[in-house]
């Protein structure tokens, strides 16, 4: 006898069925928009560089509270080595297995279905309930939530309360949320010498050997101590190129590529200064380029954390593990208009492998852990 999937695994299906790889949406936003407009959501498309993002509110009051996500998904690699399509939802053995099951769609179905239940129980309810939606998330980043961002701050439209769908348990659902991220900041130097036959030392500047020691002062710097919430930021050399290819040529310049992952206990400004200082000081001649950075944001403990934390205790019967580690993801452009921004989302140990999967009883859990958020922010309206 077949068993009929709960309404959010349901969706989480439908949409993993939609083969968006990033920046393609594949109509993802346009079914749940579709679906939120039967409860009055209000809806903007913002289109940028081939990338879709959605805006969808209902209500005009505050507290503004708003989930947010991405549809996009990173390509599933060999479709052979998969034991299933990626992009037909596969349900084996407790799993829903498919490309972006964990990363983020199951997420999204649970914010929808969520907010499906909440306004049909709560149809007066206080504050306002939007869903930030892009195909953006999984790609540069550039054209995606940062140009709804802009828009937003540009009308003067703040949000109070932000729920980012990232999968953020390690273990089990609910174990582990982010309060925060590290910023990214990347960079290359490039190191100036002279370039000449090795048989002629007098006569080069080996950028290699003066650039070196510098290099190993770098990697043994300690730039901040963290924080309560923070480790220590990290440098790591990513990549180095020097020389021509042959051996008795001494080149004229060395490349290296780096990058911080940093704590709110610095600033862009203060690493570039620091690293500024040590280049300079070991006599080097450099320029100095960054092409790519991510501020770090932090929602320290309080109301969202506060009502996540019981919402996962009550429906998961565990309390929560506060962490700023990963990488970087769409909350550092949220925070620019959000003063609490906090990741929760289903387990994390499968996104972007093959066989991606997500534990089917967690989705419908997932949505109820967002409901229950609601209910605690959102359900008394106004007197």
């Amino acid at each position: 006898m077949d068993i009929r999937p709960s309404p959010a695994l349901a969706l989480a299906c439908e949409l993993i069925a939609r083969r968006s790889v990033t920046p393609d949406d594949a109509g993802c936003q346009q079914l749940i928009a579709n679906r939120l407009a039967r409860l009055d959501f209000a809806g903007e498309t913002l289109t940028s560089g081939g990338v879709t993002n959605t805006w969808l509110r209902r209500g005009t009051g505050a507290p503004l509270f708003c989930f947010a996500g991405h549809t996009d998904v990173v390509p599933p690699g060999p479709l052979e080595a998969w034991h299933s399509d990626p992009f037909v939802p596969s349900i084996r053995d407790g799993w829903l297995y498919g490309r972006g099951a964990a990363d983020m769609k199951a997420s999204i179905a649970a914010f929808v279905v969520a907010v499906e239940g909440f306004v049909a129980a709560h149809p007066h309810h206080a504050g306002s309930i939007a869903l930030l939606l892009t195909s953006d998330e999984e790609g540069p980043a550039t054209d995606g939530t940062v140009k709804v961002v802009e828009r937003l701050a540009a009308r003067g439209e703040r949000i109070d309360y932000c729920i980012v769908g990232e999968p953020t348990s390690v273990d089990h659902l609910g174990d582990t949320i982010k309060n925060g991220r590290r910023g990214t900041l990347s960079g290359v130097v490039r190191v100036r010498g002279v370039q000449g036959h090795v048989a002629y030392p007098e006569q080069v500047r080996n950028p290699i050997h003066l650039a070196a020691p510098a290099i190993a002062e770098l990697a043994a710097t300690r730039w901040d101590d963290g924080n309560e919430y923070f480790p220590p930021t990290s440098f790591q050399c990513s990549n180095v190129h020097a020389g021509t290819g042959a051996t008795n040529v001494v080149p004229g310049t060395l490349e290296l590529s780096f990058n911080w992952r940093y704590a709110t206990a610095s600033t862009r400004e203060s690493l570039v200064a620091r690293l500024e200082e040590v280049l300079r000081r070991h006599g080097l001649d450099y320029e100095l380029e960054f092409p790519s950075s991510g501020n770090p944001y932090l929602t320290p403990r309080g109301r969202l954390v506060d009502v996540i934390a019981a919402a996962i205790e009550a429906v998961c019967g565990r309390v929560p593990a506060l962490s700023c580690t990963g990488g970087t993801s769409d909350g550092r452009f949220i925070a620019d208009v959000c003063a609490e921004v906090v990741e929760l989302g289903p387990v994390n140990a499968t996104i972007h492998k093959l066989d991606e999967r997500v534990a089917v009883d967690e989705v419908e859990r997932l949505a109820a852990l967002h409901r229950r958020v609601l209910e605690a922010l959102l359900a008394e309206a106004p007197r």
